[in-house]
């Protein structure tokens, strides 16, 4: 690739977001710019003290329709398309009076902030950017000779360059800001079609696109040999993606991935009801609890399983306090994530230097409409977000004993869990904490038995007389095939069951149940989760 140096004589700016745009245009003017706008931008420039044309004088022709037609014209566009060491393209510039442009500035109407503060169908049409992606597009196809600006964080990049080289920009910084400017507009159409699709209620539209903006290059994937980064998509779900680092090192991908699971799994317990908090690894829960307070839940949920929380990620549902963090710097611990701290907190996790310290600044809704996507080889898997809850199901008694209030209310705090562990999944719950979790496996006979094996190995450790799952309850993600599986819960000590329900073999579940004096009970409703 050649230098391919082009100097920059005129420029057309056009922004909705005015941050840094006067000094720019000052420096573009120091360099001996023409400078052309459009609308707001060319006042606010011309308010500065700066001679602009208005893209009006380029065209001849008014703005027009409320703005919405101003630049799509010829003597735009080709000053943008036309190919400089073309004799053909020189020629038809000179026979229709098109100048050239070479540097294009455009950040794109505000669609997605439009859509994010929950605006009216009209407002959000209406923010649906036109000349402005297809400038940036003309503007990036021909960046042989012409630099497009799309956002003001790369202004100093071009403003560097026409100092460098005596008003010029070079091939390299040209593409890639055209690069740039493609992925910008693309990530723009995909907000505008998901928003098109949520509103026709189109679960499958014909084309699926998603687009996000880079928050953190990251140093490598699951493992060292992969590359990664992370980006922020258009839902501003409170989370990771969301959430201001207050200390520690850099996110990596499986934090990053295992904060989010924690996040979303605390989401799901009202900070208005109760504290509670979740302790994560590899992506899965390995305890949960509720409690008064959330040192309180800290503990019962780190009493679940303790040897695997040593460098997990813990999750709270309340402002983080001082006698919490002094609780959870006990052990060795990767990320904490809350929707704030108190200053105390702060600084008693301050001792900590390695610890990350997020505040994700709420709590994501466990009930709202969303979508999730994984790759295939060769495509898109894309599904609604699981946004079932518990207390939203018609919950039905299968057996002839109906479950206690305390039974009840333990098999819905196990089954809200469950929600959020791999599947095969099995939850021992007691007291509004999990004491045993099996996740993961290929039988539900296996994974009821690791949780089992869990709690029996948690006792020890606290030397306790027997493991908690004795008069227990447990949850199912999915319905049991066959008894096998109730019944190693039962061995375990399980009083009560709460599943989906729906196996051919539910009447025999049901017999093995009553066989027992177990009381069970149907949601109708599976969280598979793979």
């Amino acid at each position: 690739m050649t230098d391919h140096p082009r100097r920059v004589t005129r420029a057309l700016l056009s922004v909705s977001d005015k941050t840094g745009l006067i000094e720019f245009a000052q420096a573009l003017a120091g360099h001996g710019v023409e400078l052309v706008s459009t609308g707001g931008t060319a006042k606010a420039i011309a308010a500065a003290g700066l001679k602009v044309r208005d893209v009006s004088e380029l065209t001849g022709f008014p703005e027009m329709m409320d703005g919405r037609v101003k630049t799509l014209h010829p003597k735009v566009h080709g000053g943008l398309l036309a190919i400089r060491d073309n004799k053909e393209h020189a020629d038809a510039m000179k026979a229709h009076g098109i100048a050239p442009i070479d540097l294009l500035v455009v950040n794109l109407y505000p669609f997605e902030a439009t859509v994010d503060k929950g605006a009216a169908y009209e407002d959000c049409i209406e923010n649906i950017d036109i000349g402005g992606p297809a400038m940036i597009r003309a503007a990036a196809k021909n960046h042989d000779d012409v630099a497009v600006v799309v956002e003001a964080q790369d202004y100093q990049a071009v403003l560097d360059e026409l100092a460098a080289n005596k008003g010029a920009t070079t091939l390299a910084l040209r593409r890639r800001l055209a690069a740039k400017a493609y992925a910008r507009t693309a990530a723009y159409d995909a907000a505008i079609s998901n928003w098109f699709a949520t509103q026709l209620k189109d679960n499958a539209p014909d084309f699926r696109a998603f687009g996000g903006r880079l928050i953190q290059s990251l140093r490598y994937g699951e493992n060292p040999h992969q590359t990664a980064a992370f980006y922020a998509t258009p839902d501003k779900r409170p989370g990771v993606s969301t959430a201001r680092q207050l200390q520690g090192k850099e996110l990596s991908y499986n934090n990053i991935n295992d904060t989010d699971a924690a996040y979303e799994c605390v989401g799901e317990f009202d900070p208005k009801r109760t504290a509670a908090c979740v302790i994560v690894k590899h992506a899965n829960p390995c305890g949960v609890a509720e409690g008064p307070d959330l040192v309180t839940a800290y503990r019962r949920a780190l009493a679940c399983d303790s040897t695997s929380a040593y460098g997990g990620i813990i999750a709270v549902n309340r402002t983080l306090d001082a006698e919490a963090a002094r609780a959870i710097i006990g052990i060795f611990t990767e990320v904490i994530i809350a929707p704030d701290a108190t200053e105390e907190a702060i600084s008693i996790i301050g001792s900590r230097r390695n610890l990350r310290l997020l505040l994700a600044g709420g709590l994501p809704d466990p009930r709202r409409v969303g979508l999730t996507a994984k790759t295939v080889a060769g495509g898109l898997l894309v599904q609604s977000r699981d946004n079932a809850v518990v207390e939203d199901m018609d919950i039905k008694v299968a057996t002839k004993r109906a479950p206690t209030d305390a039974e009840l209310r333990d098999l819905k705090f196990a089954f809200r869990v469950a929600k959020h562990v791999k599947s095969n999944t099995i939850i021992y719950a007691k007291d509004l904490a999990t004491v045993g979790i099996g996740a993961g496996q290929m039988s539900r006979v296996d994974s009821a038995r690791i949780a089992a094996r869990k709690a029996q190995d948690a006792a020890a450790e606290m030397k306790l007389a027997e493991p908690l799952t004795k008069g227990s309850v447990v949850a199912s993600d999915a319905f049991f095939p066959f008894a096998d599986g109730m019944l190693a819960c039962i061995e375990a000590g399980a009083t009560a069951v709460i599943q989906p329900g729906g196996s051919m073999r539910d009447e025999e579940v049901i017999k093995a149940a009553d066989d027992h004096g177990i009381a069970m009970v149907f949601t109708g409703v599976r969280h598979f989760r793979h």
